[in-house]
């Protein structure tokens, strides 16, 4: 079929990797192509009133011919498209978005195809760039605070006659006011909370302290200007309170019966201090590598910015919020979540652009995952399992599986290339920091 296109340019473009091309299908060779779609679908058409295969061309023109005209225009279009793409050596970003243009051409049908492309990375140069890799040696002192840590997931609530203070755990009957009237959402009997975990506002929480079982209190106070309901956001109330239950925490002990609880069989004391010292210095070194990836990435991002094409863009968001509805469901149970497109746009935009980079960043410098690499990867992974030989079999019966782990791999020698490439500054962290502990 005869076809023609042409590169049209744009200016101003709104998207610098936005291209355009004209289009041209013949109408005389579009004819024909239907002619024969028609023919064959007459071959084998049903129709009442007609044996199969034997419906008059004039029926079947009138039955199937807009459908046949679509389908020979799609394909024709699909053709000239690629044939143009291939040519010009376009990598195309998304599909292309194709308009019929207004012509007087009484020989061709005109359109122009309208898409994006992806960018031309030229890998910028990573000397002179410093990065903090974070280091944490793990020792006893480490070991004692995770203790602490266990301890702490285990503690029991006795009762108390005295005053509640931080960290005990009351039940409260409360009623609150404002200007006179109780307001929504502002009463509650037999009301439990953990004084100091932040559970309730600040000042609630303070007027509470220091008051005994079966006393009451009257209270002022004003919810923040930024309180997530604008009705009391800044708003100056009342608060009556009845304590009903104290009860302060009660740590366990590190015997033998703790030990015994975290899996120690026997209940060996020292036997647990080693293997929780093996699995946290499992533990560091895993989340030491995380946060000198993520700076790895940062410093890869920042030397190569590139324009990134909007349909990958938008792919990601509907995929990034695809995930985000699922892991609400599973949270909370409940379905169709409502999210708003504009919470995972600089996350979209930021991972296309580390993938694209990346990509070339692996190319270019043959940093692709070898076997070996894989193996190593899985059988320490594998190593924190009972039978790690069975979980070994497991990764490598699906190529899926393997195919995760190798982007772990790529992953890994991305970070190795990029800190043989800057200056590496080691930067002590803190064990509470590190876990996610600020202030314990």
């Amino acid at each position: 079929m005869e076809t023609n296109a042409t590169t049209t340019e744009t200016a101003p473009q709104p998207n610098a990797l936005e291209r355009r091309l004209d289009l041209t299908v013949a109408i005389a060779e579009l004819d024909k192509e239907i002619e024969q779609r028609l023919k064959r679908i007459g071959k084998t058409a049903k129709m009442p009133g007609f044996r199969q295969g034997k419906v008059p061309a004039n029926i079947i023109k009138q039955h199937y011919g807009h459908e046949a005209r679509l389908d020979a225009l799609n394909e024709s279009l699909e053709r000239v498209f690629g044939e143009a793409v291939k040519t010009a050596e376009f990598r195309i970003a998304g599909n292309p978005k194709i308009d019929a243009k207004k012509s007087e051409s009484t020989t061709h049908l005109e359109f122009t195809a309208t898409f994006e492309v992806y960018p031309q990375i030229t890998l910028g140069d990573l000397a002179g760039v410093e990065l903090e890799r974070p280091v944490l040696e793990v020792g006893q002192a480490e070991v004692d605070s995770t203790i602490d840590v266990l301890r702490k997931q285990r503690t029991r609530f006795e009762a108390t006659d005295r005053a509640a203070a931080k960290g005990d755990r009351v039940t409260i009957d409360f009623l609150g006011k404002k200007g006179g009237e109780p307001f929504p959402g502002g009463q509650a009997k037999d009301f439990p909370f953990t004084l100091g975990e932040g559970s309730m506002l600040a000042d609630f929480e303070a007027a509470v302290t220091g008051m005994k079982v079966g006393e009451s209190k009257t209270f002022d106070m004003t919810f923040p200007a930024d309180y997530f309901s604008a009705d009391l956001a800044g708003q100056a109330v009342s608060f009556e309170v009845t304590v009903k239950h104290v009860s302060e925490p009660v740590l366990p002990e590190v015997d033998a019966e703790f030990a015994k609880s975290l899996g120690i069989e026997g209940g060996d004391t020292a036997k647990m201090r080693e293997e929780i010292e093996t699995n946290l210095k499992r533990e560091v070194k895993s989340r030491l590598q995380s946060q000198l990836k993520d700076k790895v990435m940062e410093a890869v991002l920042s030397a190569n910015p590139i324009d990134v094409p909007n349909a990958l863009v938008e792919m990601e968001i509907e995929r990034l919020m695809d995930s985000a509805r699922k892991d609400m469901e599973q949270r909370t149970g409940k379905k169709d979540f409502p999210l708003q497109r504009a919470w995972f746009v600089e996350q979209a935009k930021r991972r296309v652009s580390l993938g694209l980079i990346l990509a070339e960043l692996v190319k270019v410098n043959e940093l692709h995952a070898k076997p070996e690499q894989i193996k190593a990867i899985v059988e320490e992974m594998a190593e924190n399992y009972e039978q790690p030989e069975e979980v070994v079999r497991w990764y490598y019966a699906q190529p899926q599986r393997i195919a995760e782990i190798e982007g772990i791999a790529i992953e890994n020698n991305v970070v190795e290339w990029v800190l043989s490439k800057v200056k590496v500054v080691d930067k002590a962290v803190s064990f509470d920091e590190l876990m996610g502990q600020p202030g314990r």
